[in-house]
């Protein structure tokens, strides 16, 4: 009896053969993920450059910007895990440059993405905080999207659990087995399998709601950049959550606190602070008039 690379017992849906390579092309092999990745990309691009032209904005302006955040982004993500993980590149510097065996990090992402942002609206003369409210959406459905990269690498996901959506891997497929499910195999068609939380699923379906939030609310927002921090209060207050189920943690050195979680509480309560403050300002100021 063949057994699938991954199963959900508990959904009753079986995925036979899940491989990470989609195709080759001239003797290299071609990824699901970077495929995925791109996907969430061209479709953010996409949905920006629509809302540009409906807002009365020059949609050049956002495919400028889309080429050169690509780059930026891309480098930071590399960058923020490698700081993360310095031990396994410090004595052998050129691994920084193996993007093809892995590791970037999404926030890396973002905190270049914003940084870029900032210099390009001020390059542009443009204003920041319309700037930023026309391209969130499209961020937040990227990385939704972007998540079930996760998926066929059979990566990022949590310690054992035996809820709804549990998600057993093959053992012999699996990206790595964590130490915490060492011992606790399951076993399905007389086959190993290491049974978890999908991580993945949970982190894309959170987004994708704080997109449709942000999509919702747009029409209502109170000032030029709110989306922005609706954005940081949402995916943060997800991602504190979403982080701590992990088993591969980027953690603080000599700690055993991961450091994507810290950020998402920081940011969390800087922008529900912000949040709450312009609120009030508004509010006083309604109220002067």
């Amino acid at each position: 009896m063949n057994s699938p690379d991954i199963y959900f017992p508990n959904l009753g849906i079986e995925v036979a053969k899940l491989h990470r390579e989609a195709f080759s092309l001239f003797g290299l092999d071609v990824y699901w993920y970077g495929i995925i990745i791109t996907m969430g990309i061209m479709i953010g691009i996409y949905l920006s450059g629509r809302e540009a032209k409906k807002t009365g904005q020059s949609v050049d302006i956002y495919y400028d910007f889309a080429i050169i955040v690509i780059l930026c982004a891309f480098v930071g993500a590399r960058l923020y895990y490698v700081a993360f993980k310095w031990e396994d590149y410090k004595d052998n510097l050129l691994k920084i440059f193996a993007i093809r065996e892995g590791g970037i990090a999404i926030y890396g992402a973002v905190i270049a993405a914003a940084l870029t942002a900032i210099i390009y609206t001020r390059v542009k003369k443009i204003k920041f905080g319309l700037f930023v409210d026309t391209i969130i959406p499209s961020l937040i459905l990227g990385q939704a999207i972007g998540r079930w990269g996760n998926f066929f690498n059979k990566e990022a996901f949590g310690g054992y659990t035996n809820n709804l959506f549990a998600m057993a891997i093959k053992k012999d497929v699996a990206s790595y087995i964590p130490d915490s499910l060492v011992g606790k195999d399951v076993l399905y068609k007389g086959v190993s399998y290491i049974q978890v939380h999908p991580t993945f699923l949970y982190e894309s379906l959170w987004n994708l709601m704080v997109f449709l939030i942000l999509i919702f609310y747009k029409r209502h927002k109170k000032y030029n950049g709110e989306l922005l921090v609706l954005y940081l209060i949402g995916y943060s207050l997800g991602r504190v959550w979403i982080e701590g189920l992990r088993t591969d943690q980027l953690l603080i050195a000599g700690t055993n606190m991961p450091v994507s979680q810290l950020l998402s509480a920081i940011l969390l309560i800087c922008a529900t602070i912000y949040e709450i403050y312009k609120l009030l300002s508004k509010k006083r100021l309604t109220n002067n008039v």
